[in-house]
């Protein structure tokens, strides 16, 4: 057990350990020192809330003293006071961190994740061989803020730049000459780096006050070697200056600097801080791309812009200013806006209430209105609508549902199908109605509704649910539809269509009776002459007897076929579509024989079932109609002579394609051949092919469809083989 908890001691100190980050942040100036401050304080807020990160500040103090003695003095603290740490991100601020990190890169850094910020004119060779780096580049920008300069004083001759001799002053006096010759011809520039304090107050006493500006880099040590804060120099020259003084760093705001396009020590860290966050979270230094670009803003100080009569008006178009005397909007603006804002939504509430009130009874009016004109509507319409709740209750209804059930659409609501159908029957419909509230779809059924006291009648009910205003399920609304008429006399279409055909069909039958009619007369005669000669006793009696039985039963065949093929079918089945085909053939084949046409069948398998789900005789009528039509037409035309029927059994259909060569249908026709009475016969009646149409989308499910491809015309009839596979198609 000891051992367990030592184990789970070990693992526990283990992970702790693993998710605890050090962070060593080096500054190349002093603690006081504004720029190192600001970023010091971005990155303590950044870190301080993490519990399992440690940041450590060391500061170099390179603007009060950088000689190499100095510089050798810090190596030696450095090594003392960090002996056997192993920092996870180093953090350099400025040019002397990133020259003492470099030089020393091999012994304490190698296996560090370096960032840098606050580097002027960064170029390779100062982070050459430094191979876990990025950072953020201290962009000033000194061609904008001369630019800057130039568009707030046209009339300017000269700008005296005042700058020091240190690392960082001198990557911007390079700075500087690089974009001098771009102005040589404007302005003339002057630097002083290298002068004592007192000779500095001169050079700015002798300045023109109407075409001479200062441009403030740094100055925290004159020639002499004397040290001054980063806002004591300032405000010496200040105090005698007579030209307005422009700077590169918003530290110097407040202090005397007018203004300019100023690089930011919080903008600086902040981009800094999101690169830590980075690295921390496992990324490597160098698989981060070096920021170049710092947020740089104008900025500037109102009392300096006063003081020197400067107006920016619209010289610049997005830009801050300081030290703006009190105002009440300025300073409360939020408030004012928030009170103006309040203000007007009350009144444009009341405004708003007015007018709603007006329309409210308007509305009130055209709500009647329409009311009234929906409740006559659905009393216009035929067909029996009612609309029910979620638990089934009929909430209302039109005149045409109240007379189906011989009662007033007052008496009908409340009530439920239970009311008006068998327990069983109404359970039924009561399950289907819940399915679809679930779904929240629509449906259409096709029901035969047993009314008391009425003949059965068949429906089509189209059901949909509805939603409440609020968003919730209000019931369901049903539009019945009687189709008992329709059927009956779709169904007597259907037989006029087969009687159109029997002329064709007894004709077949003819044909198919001459041949057993010739047997049986040859075998009468064959009878007479055995009979005359003495040869017919029993046994040659009893082959007599059987050869005229053979033909007898093939003829009272042909005459089932023919029954069957009259007969309406009443339900739907599976049946075989070979079979159909066969028994089709069987009445009609022996006219196409004898009309000198080659008829060919192929199925798409040797064996087994071809199944079609729907009315067996009715499909039988579209494939006898369909055939009849192109045997007519062949022998009409004589354009061709064979008929081809291909039978293909797929997944969930069967197809059925009837080609033959007697000559395309012109193609300004093709599109009607399936409307009603529509014929190019003499004698046709024009439901033929319309009935096949109706038995197989209708009534079947399917699809029939019809096209030219050269010199034939091709039918093609898709049929389902199953109940299942209608239900998915629709």
């Amino acid at each position: 057990m000891k051992i367990f908890i030592l184990i789970v001691c070990f693992l526990g100190v283990t992970l702790f350990a693993k998710e605890t980050k050090d962070i060593l942040l080096i500054h190349s100036y002093h603690k006081g020192y504004k720029w190192s401050d600001d970023m010091s304080k971005v990155i303590e807020k950044s870190f301080s809330s993490e519990d399992n990160i440690f940041l450590s500040t060391i500061y170099m103090d390179t603007k009060r003293i950088e000689t190499p003695e100095y510089l050798n003095t810090f190596y030696d603290y450095f090594k003392a006071r960090f002996v056997g740490y192993q920092f996870d991100v180093v953090i350099v601020a400025d040019n002397s961190a990133l020259a003492f990190v470099k030089a020393h890169y091999e012994e304490f850094f190698s296996k560090t994740q370096i960032v840098f910020l606050g580097i002027n004119d960064l170029n390779k060779s100062m982070i050459a061989g430094i191979n876990n780096i990025t950072g953020v580049v201290e962009d000033v920008d000194i061609e904008r803020n001369i630019d800057l300069i130039l568009k707030l004083h046209p009339r300017l001759e000269k700008i005296l730049i005042i700058n020091e001799k240190s690392v960082t002053g001198n990557a911007l006096r390079h700075g500087i000459d690089q974009v001098y010759p771009k102005y040589q011809n404007k302005v003339k520039f002057e630097h002083v780096d290298s002068m004592d304090m007192r000779e500095i107050e001169e050079k700015v006493k002798a300045l023109n006050k109407e075409t001479s500006v200062i441009l403030w880099v740094l100055l925290f040590k004159d020639k002499t070697g004397r040290f001054f804060t980063y806002k004591e120099n300032l405000k010496q020259i200040r105090h005698i200056a007579q030209v307005p003084i422009y700077g590169l760093w918003d530290f110097y705001l407040d202090y005397g600097i007018v203004g300019g396009f100023l690089t930011s020590a919080v903008s600086q860290a902040e981009a800094a801080v999101k690169i830590v966050e980075r690295i921390l979270k496992g990324e490597k230094a160098h698989s981060i791309a070096i920021v170049e670009k710092s947020p740089n803003q104008y900025i500037f100080d109102n009392r300096e812009l006063e003081r020197y009569h400067i107006s920016i008006g619209n010289k610049l178009n997005n830009y801050k200013v300081i030290n703006k005397p009190f105002s009440f909007y300025e300073e409360y603006k939020s408030f004012v806006w928030l009170f103006l804002a309040i203000f007007s939504a009350i009144v444009m509430t009341v405004i708003f209430l007015m007018q709603n009130v007006r329309r409210r009874k308007h509305s009130e009016k055209a709500l009647k209105n329409q009311l009234e004109f929906i409740r006559v509507l659905l009393d216009t319409i035929p067909n029996p609508i009612y609309y029910s709740n979620t638990e089934g209750q009929y909430i209302g209804s039109n005149i045409a549902f109240a007379a189906l059930y011989d009662t007033s659409k007052e008496e009908i609501i409340g009530k439920t199908v239970f009311d008006f159908f068998p327990e069983e029957w109404a359970q039924e419909r009561r399950e289907s109605d819940l399915r679809l509230l679930q779904n929240l779809g629509s449906e259409t059924v096709e029901l035969m509704l047993h009314i008391p006291k009425k003949r059965p009648k068949l429906f089509i009910l189209n059901k949909a649910v509805y939603p409440n205003s609020d968003g919730t399920i209000g019931g369901i609304v049903c539009v019945m539809d009687d189709t008992t008429e329709r059927l009956q006399q779709r169904q007597f279409l259907i037989q006029q269509a087969k009687l159109t055909e029997m002329g064709e069909m007894i004709a077949g039958v003819a044909h198919q009776w001459n041949e057993p009619l010739v047997e049986l007369s040859a075998i009468m005669q064959d009878m007479e002459f055995c009979f005359n000669t003495g040869e017919l006793d029993s046994k040659k009696m009893k082959e007599f007897v059987h050869d005229s039985i053979i033909q007898i039963q093939y003829m009272s065949q042909t005459l089932k076929d023919f029954r069957n093929f009259l007969k309406p079918s009443t339900r739907k089945s599976i049946f075989c579509a070979k079979k159909a085909l066969t028994e089709v053939l069987d009445i009609i084949g022996r006219q196409i024989f004898y009309s000198h046409i080659d008829l060919n069948v192929q199925y798409s398998k040797s064996e087994g079932a071809f199944p079609v789900y729907g009315y067996e005789n009715e499909f039988k009528q579209v494939l006898l109609n369909i055939i009849n039509n192109a045997k007519n037409k062949i022998i009409k035309t004589r354009k061709g002579e064979n008929i081809f029927i291909n039978i293909e059994h797929e997944e969930a259909f069967t197809r059925i394609i009837i080609t033959d060569n007697g000559g395309k249908i012109p193609e300004k026709i093709i599109g009607f051949i399936f409307d009603p009475y529509f014929t190019t016969s003499k004698n046709g009646t024009g439901l033929g092919l319309y009935m096949a149409k109706i038995i197989i989308e209708d009534k079947m499910g399917g699809t029939i469809s019809v096209k030219n491809e050269g010199n034939n015309v091709i039918f093609t009839v898709i049929v389902p083989n199953s109940e299942k596979s209608i239900q998915g198609n629709q």
